[in-house]
């Protein structure tokens, strides 16, 4: 499926609770929808939002979308992007190292530095749990290190078009790797594109041994095991400066959507508001009504 660059228009809040009569812009012409239903505002508590459709970049949420913030973890997407990319193995073992456990106070992991991992295994735990010392593993192991996983990351930023994004280290610890969520719009779709990391990322639980002892994982992202959720890839952040975050693919009434919500307030108002949009999607029928058609 040929999907185009995203394109996300200004906020619709205002004009959405205006559209009474549902009527949608395309292609510049005025076109009224059968069976008008009023276009209401989901109330989202996220501080920036962006909800498009990748088949034809539909914009059909936004809220602050082209104002760049710090991702926290969502950088491990792209971090996964660029080892795939660079051909690695992932049977190749490596090893946590104490370069890969300096990321200050506050933050803890379960792989021990001597760990021995598969790079599978150390993309796995990253994607899915949001390990902070198996993302850092694999910069570590990147041709060049972390410098050159850096460099390469911020190329594969600039070529997807992702204009006001920025990365210094592979985690997303730094408050400094930061980008719009039309920037990461174009992450999530590339991202969809590569089967390893919908695998990984979607998957609920994986267990590695970790020494001695076999230890057990969780998705940091409740959603991936509520069966009334179809998720293509998905993945969550949180640090103090980008608050809770979470990108995803999903299908929704038949049709993908990509949902970016940044800096949500409260613990569980990210996955609240992921929530709260396709309940919006669903009653207002994405997949009927938005079919070729670009909101603004």
């Amino acid at each position: 499926m040929d999907r185009k660059n995203c394109k996300c228009g200004a906020s619709i809040w205002a004009s959405a609770l205006l559209s009474l009569s549902l009527v949608s812009v395309h292609a510049g012409a005025t076109v009224r929808q059968a069976n008008p239903k009023p276009l209401r505002d989901p109330r989202l508590r996220s501080a920036s939002v962006l909800v498009v459709d990748p088949t034809n970049s539909s914009v059909l949420l936004s809220k602050n979308a082209d104002v760049a913030a710090p991702i926290a973890s969502i950088t491990k997407l792209m971090t996964a992007l660029v080892v795939l990319e660079a051909g690695q193995s992932l049977d190749e073992p490596i090893e946590v190292t104490p370069p890969d456990q300096d990321f200050g106070k506050g933050w803890s992991s379960r792989l021990k530095v001597g760990t021995m991992l598969t790079r599978a295994d150390m993309m796995h735990l990253a994607l899915m749990a949001s390990e902070n010392r198996a993302a850092h593993a694999l910069g570590s192991n990147y041709p060049g290190g972390i410098p050159a996983i850096v460099e390469a990351m911020n190329a594969k930023a600039a070529a997807l078009g992702m204009t006001s994004a920025h990365f210094v280290e592979p985690t997303g610890l730094s408050s400094e790797n930061v980008a719009s969520p039309e920037d990461l719009a174009k992450l999530v779709i590339a991202a969809s594109e590569n089967p390893t990391i919908r695998s990984f990322s979607t998957d609920p639980s994986y267990a590695v041994r970790v020494q001695r002892h076999l230890v057990e994982f969780r998705n940091t992202d409740k959603l991936v095991s509520n069966k009334t959720w179809n998720i293509v890839v998905q993945k969550t952040g949180y640090i103090a400066e980008a608050g809770r975050c979470l990108v995803m693919e999903a299908v929704i009434e038949g049709r993908s959507v990509v949902i970016v919500l940044l800096d949500s307030l409260g613990k569980y108002t990210r996955l609240a508001d992921a929530t709260r949009v396709r309940n919006w999607l669903q009653a207002i029928g994405v997949g009927a009504r938005f079919t070729q058609v670009s909101m603004r």
